[in-house]
């Protein structure tokens, strides 16, 4: 574990830190002079830094924007007295954490200092985890227009509003519009503004001043201001309460607010990409959320597709998270059957990618051998998979095909099901309804044949009565392929 460094020259203040995070469990190491810690620096760096602000031979805000040059994410505390104002306010442009004012309470100096040492733990994990995530998150034809648009998009700062599923990896878009844009050496600051309470909420995203409320001890920043430079996500934008709504178009509009309990307006130079899973349109005529807002937002609006409308990326994702899921837990990396993975290519996947990754953990904790068999999934996949009415698996050319229910039975239910299938999309002006239904029909045939005989293509295809060569051309065609 980092240690939290502290640099004070007054030795009582760093006595009395060193003690009590000791007690907490903290490694600390402690200097008296910024000389001594930018010389540290060199060959260390530390979890957290907690800086006084006035020092002989060199000053707090001095040492701040030096350490921010060479580790930009480090949390910074600076400690400062209650009335120096000014010098609070200049350690939040220069990037601190926080500030702690003199004197403080030790209590809460530690829990400050847990929770810089928290962030700076976050931080480290979403770096590894963006790390380990492919630059490329699929090579269906949606996702390669998602793909077209991020490059488009890459030396622009325009707002983007990002739709699609729970689950789809909005998320790692908006990381990746952060990344090839021009303000990919700023900071990528994410809230979820569906999983803040409503009172929370505006201190989360404006921050406030000291004495704003009950518990509000110090000034705190927000996460706009958390941002400068840089980029905000706004996940689940939709669930915004009416009255931040306005509160947020004002940002957007001229970059300016207010603190909670502030009278000194701020200013922040933010790029803001929101997200939602709902229909913002609907939203707006449900008067639920504003209009005007709706528009600042719908500036560029990238839809992330269903992971059941890119069948075709699963096998490729499955691997990437099986692995990964190894990794975690210090094991060998499962692998699947083609009969397990034509499975997990048939299955609809409702919790999209993350519900994709979620089975992958399981299958590298749960699965009892090295080979993933079919029999071997989660109970959730088994049973969508076990009736007789079977969801087709690859939809036509990009169009998103409709399920259609199949009883290969000893009656022509199914055909009727299908003549209705086919009449519904010929009524709705669908395009290549034949390739559309062909393509579906010879998915579920090749799929059930490798089901049957556990993955076995030569077996499979004498059974169909077709050729080796044909299957393993069907597979390939049909995006069937591991």
């Amino acid at each position: 574990m980092k240690s939290i460094w502290v640099v004070d020259d007054d030795h009582s203040i760093r006595f009395v830190l060193e003690k009590a995070l000791s007690r907490e469990g903290l490694p600390v190491r402690s200097f008296s002079h910024p000389r001594e810690m930018l010389a540290a620096l060199e060959s260390d760096s530390p979890q957290v830094l907690v800086s006084d602000i006035r020092m002989p031979g060199g000053s707090g805000l001095e040492l701040l924007g030096k350490v921010k040059e060479r580790l930009p994410k480090l949390p910074v505390i600076i400690m400062t007295a209650y009335s120096d104002l000014d010098s609070a306010v200049a350690a939040f442009q220069g990037g601190a954490f926080e500030y702690l004012p003199k004197p403080f309470d030790l209590p809460r100096a530690v829990e400050l200092i847990r929770r810089a040492q928290e962030e700076s733990e976050r931080e480290a994990v979403a770096e590894e985890a963006a790390a380990a995530v492919p630059e490329m998150l699929g090579q269906a034809p949606a996702m390669q227009d998602v793909f077209r648009a991020i490059g488009r998009l890459s030396q622009s700062n325009v707002t983007v509003l990002i739709t699609g599923e729970s689950g789809s990896g909005k998320e790692l878009v908006a990381r990746a519009l952060h990344k090839h844009s021009p303000r990919a050496d700023g900071p990528f600051v994410a809230i979820n503004t569906a999983a803040i309470p409503k009172d929370l909420l505006e201190s989360e995203l404006f921050g406030h001043e000291r004495g704003a409320f009950t518990g509000a001890q110090a000034a705190r920043r927000g996460r706009f201001e958390q941002a400068d430079g840089g980029t905000l996500f706004l996940d689940e934008i939709g669930d915004m309460p009416f009255d931040l709504q306005t509160r947020l178009l004002r940002v957007l509009s001229d970059g300016q607010f207010y603190r909670v309990g502030g009278h000194a307006p701020q200013r922040a130079n933010v790029r803001v990409i929101a997200a939602t899973h709902q229909n913002l349109e609907e939203r707006v005529r449900q008067g639920a959320f504003r209009e005007d807002l709706f528009h600042r937002l719908n500036v560029i609006r990238l839809r992330l597709p269903a992971l059941r409308e890119r069948r075709e990326d699963i096998p490729a994702l499955a691997r990437h998270f099986l692995s990964r899921s190894a990794t975690e837990l210090g094991v060998e990396a499962k692998r699947l059957s083609e009969a397990a993975q034509a499975s997990l290519t048939a299955f609809d996947f409702p919790g999209n990618v993350r519900q994709l990754e979620n089975v992958c953990h399981w299958l590298t904790v749960m699965a009892p051998a090295q080979v993933v068999e079919a029999k071997d999934l989660p109970r959730e996949l088994l049973e969508a998979a076990a009736p007789a009415p079977v969801v087709a698996a690859v939809p036509s050319h990009g169009a998103q095909a409709a399920p259609l229910a199949m009883s290969f039975g000893g009656n022509d239910d199914w055909l009727a099901e299908m003549a209705r299938e086919a009449r519904r999309m010929l009524e709705a002006g669908q395009p290549e309804v034949w390739d559309n239904l062909t393509r579906r029909i010879e998915a579920k045939l090749v799929l059930t044949a490798l089901d049957v005989t556990r993955g076995r293509r030569i077996e499979a295809a004498q059974r169909l009565g077709i050729g080796r060569n044909t299957i393993t051309r069907k597979i390939q065609e049909l995006g069937l392929e591991p």
